[in-house]
């Protein structure tokens, strides 16, 4: 069984978000740049399945501008064998990634696709279920425990929902979307970032993929979040009431 892994390259997790002068969106110019979180997550899961002998490949695929072969030799160096670099210098919203994702499987032919269940850029948590439903596959979102029947050819998935854990049977081939709990990545040791190296990045195109690039949706505005006020120093329990009361209207 192949398993095909999508991974995003983001502002890193560590980095202060600047917004753009013109607030068209976040500031990406000489910022640090890493492997989405959750993607790593996908990565590492769909390492475990193969290294279990439940899985023969793993191939990490990455959409955008040329950097995004970093990104994939960072999955090449954790141990993916191969990448798919789906070259584009524009942004795309989930939609359109998730029609580039269904046409990459549509080649690759995977059994299992893994993707983090979010990225940390737009936060938008769409793209794993869209991606599903244009393959017509089953879905298993916001995993936190994957297990898989090889000969019966199901996955049972734990996912974290509001009142706990709520546990899915799924046929393959699936598509699942991955939690923090899952797993903790592994960190790409020296010898597998020379190795990684070597190993071969296929590049695609939106024409190659025969994918029509059409948005509905228009980004109006990019602001940050205000400014918290700093706080005050009460004297008494009686003052902290009143401002409760008459100040924070929370009482």
């Amino acid at each position: 069984m192949k398993i095909l892994v999508a991974v995003k390259r983001v502002v890193d997790y560590a980095v202060k978000i600047r917004v753009k002068p013109d607030k068209t969106g976040v500031d990406t110019q000489n910022v640090k740049m890493s492997m989405n979180p959750f993607c790593e997550i996908a990565l590492e899961e769909s390492l475990r399945i193969k290294e279990a002998g439940l899985a023969k490949e793993v191939v990490a695929v990455s959409i955008g501008p040329s950097q995004c072969v970093d990104t994939l030799r960072t999955g090449l160096a954790m141990g993916a064998d191969r990448g798919i670099h789906v070259q584009s210098d524009s942004s795309f919203l989930p939609l359109t990634i998730a029609k580039i994702l269904k046409s990459v499987a549509d080649v690759e032919n995977p059994g299992l696709v893994f993707l983090g269940k979010q990225a940390i850029d737009d936060d938008c948590n769409q793209t794993g279920q869209m991606v599903a439903a244009l393959l017509g596959w089953p879905q298993a979102t916001f995993a936190s425990k994957v297990v898989l029947d090889k000969d019966k050819k199901f996955a049972t998935v734990d996912r974290e929902v509001d009142g706990g854990l709520e546990t899915l049977c799924v046929d393959l081939p699936a598509v699942i979307t991955t939690d923090l709990r899952l797993n903790q990545p592994r960190y790409a040791t020296l010898p597998n970032i020379m190795k990684a190296k070597s190993k071969p990045i296929k590049k695609m195109t939106l024409e190659d993929l025969k994918v029509e690039v059409k948005s509905d949706i228009e980004i109006v505005e990019v602001t940050e979040p205000p400014k918290r006020k700093s706080g005050v120093i009460v004297s008494s329990v009686d003052e902290l009431i009143d401002k409760l009361k008459n100040e924070a209207h929370v009482i």
